[in-house]
């Protein structure tokens, strides 16, 4: 099949399944159109095992999309961009402290606590497994993207600087976990006595500190060429030029793409919109990347679903998988825990911070691409099963509950403060 064939199949569905959900489902976009392709998947199943041929042609038809390759070189770019240019740089700079510490130490906590657990949790299955390996899993499975969710928490009506938190965190933990997963990757690669704690750190400092700054570099070039013209459909296609051509030679140059479209993107949406442009090209701009990101995530939940028809599972995996997700919940919950007791001297957190990061902090496609990524002799195919049963109930429950779960703890909090009154 042909590339453009596949493309167009994939926006036509995108675009039917989102005016399904939208005119009659009624759920969060995202969480809709995915629900919508799992069901979908699942009638592909069922139609298969009358006309087997049928099901066949639909899973080459699948398997032809690289889903790694798109989503890490082709939408993430899109994604973090478009996400990061519509955050308030003075809001996510109040909440700088909590956000760097839960997108970087809490990943790493995270990372060693599924990692550890899993590794325990694999041995009562039979199976020796290089703990190696499942810090690899642990590191793919520690970023969060609840940007889907940040809407509904935002009719829960939880506290703004909690909300700041959730989407700075988001933003950043996908660039911190990518760059965790590499480390981690090359250790096994190479060997662990083979490499020194210094080549570890310089990859982190490459990666991290030179997303960063090339970032910041892209955002404020693109600034200045936005602030000596007044054309939109020209500065458009400047932010396309910052997106595509700056994550392409991040990528090059061996540095933290993820990073250093978060910091473009920032600086974009912040100093470029407030003092380089028109209000007309403003409007053009922001309603352009948000369609893009919409667009975006659309296409990749919707693949998300379809992917279950190309994922090796059996009762084994889907066991490992269930016992997997209590796992990452008590390893997000540690990530999040262990940061804000140390920040609290210094710092006030809203009440139910724990719980709401908890549950709110939802697993999405860059765990699976990475899980993707993983070869055979790593063992991948185990470790990609798993990922996509944490993502799934991650995406379907907690993405669908998150909105009740807070109201929920603010109505039992609204209820204590007042019997304490009385």
């Amino acid at each position: 099949m042909e590339l453009y064939n596949v493309i167009t199949i994939i926006i036509v569905l995108a675009a039917i399944f989102g005016y399904i959900n939208h005119r009659f489902i009624k759920l969060p976009g995202t969480i809709g159109i995915m629900l919508i392709s799992l069901i979908a998947s699942l009638a592909v199943v069922g139609i298969g095992i009358i006309f087997p041929t049928f099901f066949e042609k639909t899973t080459n038809a699948i398997g032809f999309i690289d889903f790694q390759t798109l989503l890490l070189k082709v939408m993430l770019s899109f994604l973090l961009f478009a996400a990061a240019i519509h955050i308030d740089s003075k809001k996510l700079k109040s909440e700088r402290i909590s956000i760097i510490t839960f997108s970087t130490i809490g990943v790493v906590i995270s990372t060693f606590v599924i990692g550890t657990l899993l590794y325990y949790t694999i041995s009562l299955f039979g199976l020796s497994v290089n703990y190696l390996y499942c810090l690899l899993f642990g590191a793919l499975i520690s970023p969060t993207d609840p940007i889907a969710v940040v809407g509904i928490l935002r009719k829960a009506k939880i506290p703004e600087s909690l909300e700041t938190k959730i989407s700075g965190e988001s933003l950043f933990n996908d660039g911190v976990g990518v760059v965790l997963f590499i480390a981690f990757y090359q250790i096994a690669q190479i060997g662990i006595d083979n490499i020194s704690v210094w080549e570890i750190l310089w990859l982190f400092v490459k990666e991290g500190a030179g997303g960063i700054l090339f970032g910041w570099l892209l955002g404020y070039l693109g600034y200045l060429a936005l602030r000596s013209i007044d054309n939109y459909v020209v500065e458009v296609m400047i932010t396309l030029a910052i997106v595509m051509g700056g994550y392409t030679l991040a990528e090059e140059m061996g540095i933290s793409g993820p990073i250093a479209m978060v910091v473009a993107g920032l600086i974009t949406g912040n100093k470029s919109m407030e003092e380089g442009m028109s209000d007309v090209t403003r409007d053009y701009l922001g309603k352009f990347w948000e369609m893009m990101d919409e667009l975006m995530n659309a296409i990749l939940f919707l693949l998300i679903g379809f992917e279950m028809l190309v994922i090796p599972f059996n009762l084994t995996l889907l066991f490992l998988g269930c016992l997997t997700i209590i796992i990452v919940l008590f390893g997000r919950w540690v990530s999040v825990s262990l940061p804000i007791m140390v920040l609290e001297y210094k710092n006030s957190f809203p009440k139910n911070t724990i719980p709401i990061l908890t549950w709110g902090g939802l697993r999405g496609g860059i765990s699976v691409a990475l899980a993707l990524s993983l070869p055979k002799y790593m063992y991948g195919e185990m470790f990609v099963s798993i990922t996509y049963i944490v993502v799934l109930f991650s995406i379907v429950f907690q993405g669908l509950t998150i909105g009740k779960f807070a109201v929920r703890l603010a109505r039992k909090e609204e209820q204590k403060s007042t019997s304490e009154i009385l």
